[in-house]
């Protein structure tokens, strides 16, 4: 029976067999006695996207009273999750990502944790994942951004939608109705500053 521990881009964690490319946390959410989740979906505003192996460190999943091991398909998922690179095993990601996050919101000398205060405004809506109102035309989006319409999420690459799920990326419609933004606004606009997520795979099949 897999453990309900992998995230998806509407920032719901769901069990699958499916790990994906990146794990992270999001404080203790977790009863390891059980290995079940408890009723809270975080107990930290750091959401951070980590590497799965990292100085040959093993980490019994969800077996102690630690960080709740979390999973993605790919970079692109945990930030449409609401979820930023982690600045102890990814440093050289997460200072690519600040700098740019930076470039992209005219701020300067910003610290992890105020990044983190505006992304936990902007990704949950009372207990609920945040939706926004599109900042442009779905084709026009940077790469890496997420969408959500309907009961679906999208990845925009190359302003084309392709449709997530658990084991990876298909092809979609090139319109897809009444779509709103799951990328917090803040990581949009530090996609369009120039930071590029580590895509899952199947997405570069669909790479002109």
């Amino acid at each position: 029976m897999p453990l309900q521990n992998r995230v998806t881009p509407t920032g719901d964690i769901i069990a699958t067999p499916h790990r994906g490319m990146f794990t992270g946390n999001r404080g203790i959410i977790h009863d390891p006695a059980t290995k079940t989740l408890l009723k809270k979906r975080w107990s930290s505003p750091a959401w951070i996207t980590c590497v799965c192996e990292f100085r040959g460190w093993r980490r019994k999943v969800m077996g102690g009273r630690s960080w709740t091991e979390l999973f993605f398909l790919d970079e692109a998922t945990a930030f449409a999750a609401g979820h930023r690179p982690c600045f102890f095993c990814r440093r050289d990601d997460a200072n690519r990502f600040r700098a740019a996050w930076e470039a992209g919101n005219g701020v300067k000398s910003i610290l992890a944790r105020e990044i983190d205060a505006v992304l936990h405004s902007e990704r949950l809506e009372r207990s609920k994942k945040r939706l926004h109102p599109l900042p442009m035309p779905v084709k026009q989006l940077p790469d890496g951004a997420m969408v959500q319409a309907g009961e679906a999420s999208f990845l925009i690459l190359q302003g084309r939608a392709l449709r997530w799920s658990v084991v990876g990326y298909c092809d979609a419609d090139s319109g897809i109705g009444d779509a709103m933004l799951l990328t917090p606004p803040s990581t949009l606009r530090a996609l369009g500053a120039g930071y590029r997520p580590v895509l899952h795979p199947s997405a570069c099949s669909w790479q002109r």
